[in-house]
């Protein structure tokens, strides 16, 4: 879901699911800010038997995002703060405002460029056919070379960092997701089933009659016969 410049489509965005658009407003979401903002809505299934606070800041503790900068890891995936997205710390209840918990995920990649790695595998690949006096490498030393390359230059290449913005109406059960990215929003549901163990359905025509309409299952099973329009040949 992409909605374009808010101005007068703000009652909208509250409209649709409830949001109170004044704490998004002092929040200042920088995707409120943009030309277009990009929106997943979700319904929240599961209720947790402890502690609301508690258990949602362990889970975000437990799952922060980890610094691989000088790692060999080439990814990572966690929870960071809203406010300090490069500083993630969720203590003190920093992440509730009002009824809404607020936070980010951010997905850190390293994108090594293919001519960089080549350029450094030829390099790596003649200085050992040097030292052991061989003109070729087989198949196995080549891929340990590479191997050894792309760890070498993960250690020196600083990770790109993804932030999306995340807002959590637990008492209504529904959740924002600013993307709508198919791969941050499957790292979004992994990461919160891991981290909550509660399930996240995203919200579209069908999800939304099936959740909010009450149906019996006679009327669910036709739900399930309709197909969509298609308005655009």
């Amino acid at each position: 879901m992409v909605y374009t410049p808010l101005g007068t489509y703000l009652y909208r965005i509250a409209g649709l699911s409830g949001i109170d658009y004044l704490i998004l407003n002092h929040l200042k979401i920088m995707s409120l800010s943009s030309s277009t903002v990009s929106i997943t809505r979700y319904n929240v299934q599961g209720n947790f038997n402890s502690k609301i606070i508690d258990t949602v800041a362990d889970g975000l503790t437990k799952n922060t995002i980890a610094d691989i900068d000088r790692q060999v890891l080439d990814k990572a995936v966690g929870w960071t703060s809203f406010d300090k997205p490069f500083q993630p710390a969720f203590s003190d209840s920093s992440f509730v405002y009002g009824n809404y918990f607020v936070f980010s995920l951010r997905i850190d990649k390293k994108n090594i460029a293919a001519k960089i790695l080549k350029k450094h595998y030829t390099i790596e690949a003649a200085r050992r056919m040097a030292e052991s006096g061989r003109d070729y490498l087989s198949k196995t030393e080549k891929q340990l070379v590479k191997d050894h390359v792309l760890n070498a230059l993960s250690l020196r290449i600083p990770a790109t960092p993804n932030i999306y913005d995340v807002v959590w109406n637990y008492e209504e059960s529904s959740l924002w997701f600013f993307s709508n990215l198919k791969a941050a929003n499957e790292e979004l549901e992994t990461l919160f089933s891991k981290s909550f163990r509660l399930s996240l359905i995203r919200i579209f025509p069908y999800t939304a009659a099936d959740i909010s309409s009450n149906l019996t299952d006679s009327q669910r099973d036709e739900l399930q016969k309709i197909s969509p329009t298609q308005f655009v040949k």
